[in-house]
């Protein structure tokens, strides 16, 4: 087992440098995972259903969805702990679907998980707990050592390496559960709700610790969670369950700034990020005194360098108020979605805005309305 490399000073505000991976990225399939056609019904209850989805090698793709529609079912379907009743579910280029448990096992190997509640073993210590994995693989004892004495240093806990368990706060634990998920060195990580019991600012932590991961090692990740914060600050790309189905997948940023489902809307409005829902309230379908209306600006290409919300306001007299702007990059084609909120605005200014916005890349429209800024 190749060690982790260059310690981690106690209080240091940069992770160390690592080894190369046992395999070499280079080596490793473009695509990590691929589900084609996966459904998996419990009793009369379909909790996934037709399932198609790739992964590819590097990329942080977050999983999300409410309660019940079907991320617990599909995680366990990747890591093979349920079996589907339709399709295939690929691990580096191999269906596990048919596999029997001994060849599920290796595949299992090239898979790291870490869980909401850690999972870790309260009678070993914080070594033995990252040991585990390498000691079930058969590895001598001074690899083991090795290779968890640079994991810890990795996640900031080499002086904890004798502690147990009920003597780490929660974000001490979950930084074990990663190096224990990291000790196999594997292709994949699942987190499964990785942060939700923790507290935010131990949320912000984990988070950048698995973005340094993914960034030095080139690991892919696949993240399960119902936190609309934990996917706008780590994901590259969102896909949204809602029942059992996939209703939306896409670049991050993009479908922050334009949702199209309605699912997403409602997830991005409960969290009070960016477009669905303003931080300025909840938004009502229709106008009544006292609210503001809010619009979406979009731009595209060189337009979206320009000052064109200034130069509306200037031209319609307006006085707009921006609650949030996200950059788009779908379709090789950078843009940019503004939102703002008008207090006074008039039935007849988006008819203005699209005659004076005519013939450029632009779009507007409005979202809602909701309680005037103060």
């Amino acid at each position: 087992m190749v060690p982790l490399q260059t310690p981690l000073a106690n209080g240091a505000a940069s992770a160390p440098e690592l080894a190369a991976p046992l395999v070499s990225p280079s080596r490793q399939p473009d695509t990590v995972v691929r589900l084609a056609g996966v459904s998996k019904s419990f009793g009369a209850h379909p909790a996934i259903e037709g399932i198609s989805l790739e992964v590819k090698r590097g990329e942080i793709l977050g999983i999300i969805g409410r309660s019940g529609a079907g991320k617990s079912t599909l995680i366990r379907c990747l890591n093979g702990l349920e079996r589907p009743d339709l399709g295939s579910i690929e691990v580096l280029g191999q269906d596990i679907v048919p596999l029997g448990e001994r060849a599920l096992r290796q595949v299992r190997s090239r898979i790291g998980m870490i869980f909401q509640h850690f999972n870790l073993l309260s009678a070993k210590t914080v070594a033995q707990n990252v040991g585990l994995p390498l000691k079930i693989a058969g590895e001598s004892r001074s690899a083991r050592e090795a290779r968890v004495e640079a994991l810890l240093q990795w996640v900031g806990l080499e002086a904890k390496a004798h502690a147990y368990p009920a003597q780490l706060s929660g974000g001490q634990k979950q930084r074990v559960g990663i190096a224990r998920a990291l000790a196999a060195d594997p292709a994949l990580l699942l987190s499964d709700e990785a942060t939700s019991a923790l507290d935010p600012e131990t949320t912000v932590s984990i988070l950048a610790l698995l973005r340094d991961i993914n960034r030095k090692l080139g690991l892919t990740i696949v993240l399960i969670t119902h936190e609309m914060s934990v996917i706008r600050a780590i994901a590259d790309r969102l896909i949204v369950l809602d029942q059992g189905r996939i209703v939306e997948d896409g670049e991050t940023q993009n479908i922050f700034a334009a949702p199209r489902a309605e699912i997403t809307k409602r997830l991005i409005a409960s969290a009070g990020h960016g477009t669905g829902a303003s931080p300025i309230g909840d938004l009502a379908a229709e106008g009544q005194p006292g609210l503001a209306a809010v619009f979406r600006l979009t731009l595209r290409g060189p337009l979206a360098g320009e000052p064109v919300l200034m130069e509306l306001a200037r031209a319609l007299a307006i006085d707009p108020i921006i609650i949030s702007a996200d950059a788009l990059r779908d379709a090789g084609t950078p843009g940019v979605a503004i939102v703002f909120a008008l207090a006074d605005a008039s039935p007849q200014f988006a008819q203005e805005a699209d005659r004076y916005l005519a013939g450029r890349d632009a779009k507007l429209e409005i979202l809602g309305y909701a309680q005037r800024p103060a």
